[in-house]
């Protein structure tokens, strides 16, 4: 049975997430991102589920930047969860007698129309996670009247659902992986994702132009590309790649080694199943038979076998 290390406390929408990708397995609460993917570095788990973006409020940045600088992982599997969330307080609570809701800010963020219109008067306060919101509202003499969060949350620490599915939109999704420390891929299954963090080697005209090309050229088409800054000073960035395809396939292979050619530094973070099961086109000149023709017409040719 594996362990699994998770954004908690138990309750949250990242707990949601890791009993669908792997019901069997046991489950560690950790207190941030960056915890739940240490356990796994350090192997007090043998892998972890985290959030890395959402439809509406983007990527989740903790993620990326400890994909980037922390020590490496693997994407292995990925969910995409709709997220619903709640209105949760303790028994008796009436929603006019609300005056402080605690909850994740990404979660005030998604539900900014409910709170301007059903609770106009009240102070909203960042929590560590929504779990971590409806915990600490369930104790007794707590500073806050209510919790945004999942339902799952008001079910694990006793609370009732005062209004549910308050979010602005109704097809608000959440995209998880689940990571592991380095070792065998998934194998292809023609329908998969591969992730790189892409350091440039310096600044200069048309470097991005030149990553993109790379893909490009070779048919294989992006599917999310995000910058962070380095920490080296004001315009100096680093790029996550999402992109269709597996490293074993031939033109994801090529335009990965073509990258390491041109970049400062290349990490792979997983090539993987795509939860949505969409295949990617394969452009004319791009699939593996016509690089195998490629590579052996070349061989020939410089065998001297004009």
């Amino acid at each position: 049975m594996p362990r699994l290390a998770y954004l908690g406390p138990e309750g949250t929408f990242t707990e949601e997430a890791l009993r669908l990708l792997d019901p069997t397995a046991e489950r560690l609460p950790c207190a941030n991102v960056s915890a739940a993917l240490n356990a796994a570095r350090a192997g007090d788990a043998d892998g972890a589920v985290v959030p890395l973006e959402n439809s509406i409020e983007g990527a989740i940045t903790t993620t990326l930047d400890e994909f980037a600088w922390g020590e490496p992982l693997l994407i292995t599997a990925e969910l995409l969860l709709p997220v619903q969330f709640s209105l949760l307080a303790r028994p008796g609570t009436e929603i006019p007698h609300i005056k402080r809701v605690y909850t994740h800010p990404a979660a005030s963020t998604q539900c900014r129309a409910f709170v301007a219109r059903e609770l106009p008067e009240a102070v909203v306060v960042s929590a560590p996670s929504t779990a971590a919101a409806a915990q600490e509202v369930s104790l007794p003499g707590s500073p806050y009247d209510a919790a945004i969060a999942a339902r799952i949350a008001g079910e694990h620490y006793g609370l009732v659902q005062l209004a549910a599915d308050i979010g602005d939109r109704s097809d608000t999704v959440t995209r998880f992986v689940k990571v592991s420390r380095p070792g065998p891929l998934p194998a292809p299954t023609g329908s998969d994702r591969t992730t790189l963090v892409v350091f440039l080697a310096d600044d200069h005209p048309g470097a991005l132009l030149e990553m993109l090309t790379e893909f490009s050229v070779r048919g294989v088409n992006l599917t999310r590309i995000e910058s962070r800054p380095t920490g080296d000073g004001i315009g100096r960035y680093f790029f996550h790649f999402d992109f269709e395809g597996h490293i074993a396939d031939a033109r994801v292979g090529e335009a990965i080694a073509g990258l390491h050619r041109i970049c400062g530094e290349v990490r792979f973070l997983g090539s993987y199943p795509r939860a949505d099961g969409i295949a990617p086109q394969i452009k004319r000149g791009t699939s593996d038979a016509e690089f195998a023709e490629a590579g052996d017409w070349l061989a020939r040719i410089r065998a001297g076998q004009v």
